[in-house]
């Protein structure tokens, strides 16, 4: 039984990492129509203060912090912008993530080690630092997993095995803090399939093509009213397009089955071109702004 005690969206400040684009640019775009107050987060300042300006421009409320949530005293810094700014913060949402496209035995360890500092240790610093305010006055902590929190897929390996952390270290802190401790805070876990976004054109690309999300893909905007919905109604888990929840339930009802079906999946995320920016976004940031954050045939950042 949740005890959280949640504002509507017009009453709320709402942070959102990883919001330069995707799936993150969606969410604020839309709790900014709706009147929430946002602060922006990403590595991408450019991109981030293109974004505001144009919330700002509508009437909404917002401001940009840039931020990499791989350095905890960043992410620390992004909470007390919040704070200095609009007073307080009602949701945080952990969004985000990127991928790796590659055989787990070809992709470095190197790489392997960053994808983790972003997809996870990025939702576990973002989520302890959040906290404490959230408790304050009630609120809503909501964290970006996938369909493949639970399936996997092959070709990103490690961005699965990085979605199954998110998972365990969400479900476990949400028995801690709503269950033990009676926080009056929600925590959620959102679980997105392919969504139609620039992920694959920000994963650093091991393969000799240009890497693309397998169809069917949904739309991000899609993903934003659930986040949103998980902002104003407690909500434990929530997965987002008919995929997700089709190749979830598989993997748990029919494991062998959902690893054949899985494997299927190889040959369906190339485009038959080669490589045009491999490196991705793991290290550098991108400064794709403008549109709902889409690219051709793509899909979402930080979601398979």
């Amino acid at each position: 039984m949740s005890h959280a005690k949640l504002k509507p969206i017009d009453q709320q400040v709402m942070v959102i990492t990883g919001a330069s684009s995707g799936i993150g640019l969606a969410t604020a775009r839309l709790a900014a129509e709706k009147g929430a107050k946002v602060v922006l987060a990403a590595r991408s300042e450019g991109a981030l203060a293109e974004i505001v300006d144009d919330i700002k421009s509508k009437g909404g409320a917002a401001i940009f912090v840039p931020c990499d949530v791989t350095d905890r005293g960043q992410v620390e810094e992004l909470a007390a912008q919040a704070v200095k700014e609009f007073g307080r913060i009602d949701t945080w949402v952990n969004n985000a993530g990127l991928s790796i496209y590659g055989r787990l035995d070809e992709v470095n360890e190197d790489d392997s080690r960053r994808l983790f500092e972003t997809n996870f240790w990025g939702v576990y610093y973002g989520s302890l630092v959040a906290l404490p305010y959230l408790e304050k006055q009630g609120g809503a902590l909501i964290n970006l997993g996938s369909e493949v929190s639970e399936a996997v897929i092959p070709l990103q390996g490690m961005y699965s095995t990085t979605k199954h952390a998110v998972k365990g270290f969400t479900d476990a802190l949400r028995v801690e803090i709503v269950e033990v401790d009676r926080a009056p805070v929600s925590i959620t876990l959102i679980q997105p399939t392919a969504t139609d976004t620039p992920f694959p054109q920000h994963a650093k690309n091991y393969m000799e093509q240009e890497p693309k999300l397998p169809t069917p893909l949904d739309d991000p905007e899609d993903v934003a009213k659930a986040i949103l919905d998980a902002a104003v109604s407690p909500t434990r888990s929530k997965k987002v397009g008919l995929m997700s929840k089709v190749n979830t339930a598989t993997a748990k009802v029919a494991p062998k089955l959902g690893d054949k079906v899985s494997a299927k999946q190889a040959n369906r995320q190339q485009y038959a071109e080669p490589p045009r920016h491999p490196e991705g976004t793991l290290e550098e940031p991108g400064e794709l702004a403008g549109g709902a954050g889409r690219v051709r045939g793509s899909g979402g950042v930080g979601k398979k």
